[in-house]
């Protein structure tokens, strides 16, 4: 018994209220569950991920791990290490108010000038270092050589030399084929003469100072620590063995560790001799200074020289005693440092080791700085894993690069020299290698994906299935689960017997058409075709992500409905045309019923296949071919018989005509169905059907 009705009453009372009237552009497809279930990017899901995830961190990070080690011993990062030491000196806030108890006194180019002659001679030189003593330098440090008379006045400068024990001259040491340059001939063999030997980087800059040298035979001082043991005799600091390392030296409040030649980001230094860093703490312009001719003039104050050390040396240009250091380059810093400010500041760093505890630059043991160079490099690794996005993962590295070089700047500040180029570049090339290697996954993962959901997804369903495939995709392939969906079911009825009065060229032709026709139309409404067989089409609204919400059920639903009404108009178009032609016209049954059903993927690695299962799904298929017999088909204005099952007409809301057809038992089945058939949009909704599909084939047509 069929009786027909706008609308089913009992349809309308039960549905949801209808929602404002939307604009006519394409559905947004409703991919996630929540408004929270943002993807996050990338971020491994379960156990079996995480391992792979741990996996893959521990393998990228170990491989640049490795690359960075062979480089680091071979010495390729040295320079760039260097270089940022450097930087640390220089970006060292300024030395305290207090100034070191060192004094220099400088001879220029205009000293020079007045002297009328260079070398200075023994009578100049020797009435500057006795107004030095007569001033009460407690030492004195000549940083000019005299190991030949320079006359007039070279019994004078030897009478001076002898008779003021607080006077330190200076020496070279003897090199290959260098004879040296011996001390003044009156203090040969004392303990008052010292080396000025300097160590030198390959870069020409000096970081180190040279403390002894021992040829098998004595061991000799350098001249600013000769100068600062004797100023520290006066406070009773003498040099000592260290109690727990006997073979390092320990000056009053502080153990000099020697460096060794993989100290901070040297990588097989000369370490010969006892070598210490520099720490240049008191900045590149510390020192008091007073002028060569104003000494001898008388024209200083005598509280800059009392009590303090007093270093006698070169500044002039014209003659080539300067060094390039970490403040070389420096904005408003001179070019080089002089030999006698050089030596400065070595004597001050040694008075502050022994006075105030300041001990020298300390560095990490090589196990030590391996692992904090690996730690970096699994953290680049695994920043993949843990950003949302494209550019949150770049403004992380660079974050975590300004971290780094933060950090290790703070503890150069607290003493500590800790290697930053490494890990680094460790932190960058892992997060690169490990970028390079997601980007190439996901490139795989979106085609297995994509496999399983057809050619015929729409490009902006497609795009919403992979951001959100983390919501049903573990392992490269769908959970299993349970949802409620739309299950779309068409055929072409009457189709064996066409098949048999056409040649299978023409046949195939025609199927194409009808095919080409046709299945646009359903990624065009958010559904995902799931299965082709011969002429029929199974396609399901509500895949694969799980809807959570009535509206969003309630939106498949329709969704599916307008899109058997969009296939009609196109079967409409096309019988027209295959009228013209000669061809058989088409009539297609559609079955349409929403409920509960499983979904997840069948198949091996080679060939997976996507499909959904379940009772709503069987009587999906038998509510198409109900009655198929009876089918008769209005080819050229309503070749569709378009029939949907209660549950599905609760959700439409009344916007649509449908003709309830009765309760029916269909094949199989145990309790019937009521079985409504629809004829197109209802009023107001008609309307905007309209707009809406036509902005559905524009893009359709436009992809």
């Amino acid at each position: 018994m069929r009786s027909r009705a706008s609308s089913s009453g009992d349809a309308a009372a039960t549905a949801p209220a209808a929602s404002s009237k939307q604009s006519a552009q394409p559905p947004a497809f409703i991919v996630a569950p929540s408004p929270s279930a943002t993807f996050r990017y990338c971020a491994p899901k379960g156990a079996n991920e995480v391992r792979s995830a741990l996996t893959a961190v521990v393998i990228a990070g170990g491989l640049v791990f490795a690359v960075l080690f062979g480089l680091r011993s071979t010495g390729a990062l040295e320079g760039l290490e260097l270089a940022v030491y450097d930087w640390q000196v220089r970006l060292r806030p300024a030395a305290p108010a207090k100034k070191p108890p060192i004094v220099l006194v400088t001879i220029t180019d205009r000293d020079i000038a007045e002297l009328g002659t260079w070398p200075v001679p023994d009578e100049a030189l020797a009435r500057a270092l006795e107004t030095l003593a007569r001033s009460g330098a407690r030492v004195i440090g000549l940083d000019i050589y005299r190991d030949v008379p320079v006359p007039p006045g070279h019994e004078a400068l030897n009478a001076v030399l002898a008779n003021n024990p607080q006077i330190v001259a200076a020496t070279l040491l003897p090199r290959g084929e260098n004879p040296g340059v011996r001390p003044p001939s009156v203090l040969a063999g004392s303990d008052r003469v010292g080396f000025t030997d300097t160590v030198v980087d390959a870069d020409a800059r000096v970081r180190r100072s040279l403390l002894m040298l021992d040829d098998g035979k004595t061991v000799f001082y350098s001249l600013p620590f000769r100068v600062a043991l004797l100023y520290l005799q006066a406070a009773g600091v003498t040099p000592q063995s260290d109690a727990q390392h006997p073979e390092w030296l320990r000056l009053g409040r502080s153990t000099l560790q020697p460096f060794e030649p993989n100290d901070g980001g040297y990588v097989r230094a000369d370490a010969g001799g006892y070598q210490l860093l520099i720490d240049y703490r008191d900045g590149p312009d510390a020192f008091a200074e007073i002028g060569f001719s104003q000494l001898l003039a008388g024209e200083f104050d005598r509280r800059l020289v009392k009590d303090r050390v007093a270093l006698v040396g070169v500044a002039a240009e014209s003659v080539k005693d300067s060094f390039y250091t970490p403040f070389t380059g420096t904005l408003g810093a001179k070019e080089s440092m002089y030999g006698v400010a050089l030596y400065g500041h070595m004597v001050s760093q040694l008075l502050r080791a022994a006075l105030a505890g300041e001990r020298p630059l300390a560095v990490l043991p090589d196990s030590a700085e391996a692992l904090w160079t690996l730690l970096w490099c699994l953290l680049g690794a695994a920043l993949v894993f843990v950003t949302r996005s494209a550019w949150r993962f770049a403004a992380a590295a660079a974050a975590g690069l300004v971290v780094l070089i933060a950090g290790v700047h703070a503890l150069f500040l607290l003493g500590w020299w800790i290697p930053s180029v490494p890990p680094a570049l460790g932190w960058v090339a892992s997060a690169g290698v490990m970028s390079a290697y997601v980007a190439s996954r996901e490139k795989k993962e979106r085609a297995r994906l994509m496999s399983l959901f057809s050619a015929y997804v729409s490009p902006e369903l497609a795009e919403a299935i992979y951001r959100d495939r983390s919501h049903f995709l573990a392992s490269g392939r769908p959970i299993p689960q349970r949802l409620t969906a739309t299950v779309y079911f068409c055929d072409v009825g009457g189709f064996t017997t066409i098949s048999e009065t056409l040649e299978p060229p023409v046949l195939m032709g025609w199927l194409y058409g009808f095919m080409e026709a046709i299945t646009p139309v359903v990624g065009a409404h958010g559904g995902v075709i799931l299965r082709f067989s011969g002429d029929s089409i199974m396609a399901v609204f509500g895949v694969p992500v799980a809807r959570t919400r009535d509206e969003e059920i309630a939106r498949d639903a329709v969704n599916a409905v307008d899109c058997a009404l969009a296939m009609q108009n196109r079967l409409v178009a096309l019988n027209k045309s295959l009228q013209e032609r000669g061809l058989p016209l088409i009539g297609m049954r559609i079955g349409i019923l929403t409920g509960p059903m499983t979904a997840g993927s069948l198949g091996t690695e080679q060939r997976m296949e996507y499909n959904c299962h379940g009772d709503t799904v069987n009587t999906g298929a038998r509510l198409e071919s109900f009655q198929r017999e009876h089918f008769s088909p209005d080819y050229l204005h309503e070749p569709c018989r378009i029939l949907v099952g209660e549950p599905t007409l609760r959700l439409l809301a009344g916007k649509f005509h449908t003709e309830f057809l009765g309760d029916f038992q269909l094949k199989g089945k145990v309790k019937p169905l009521r079985i409504h058939r629809v004829h197109g949009r209802s009023g107001a909704a008609a309307l905007e059907a309209a707009e809406v599909n036509s902005a559905q084939e524009s893009s359709a047509a436009r992809r």
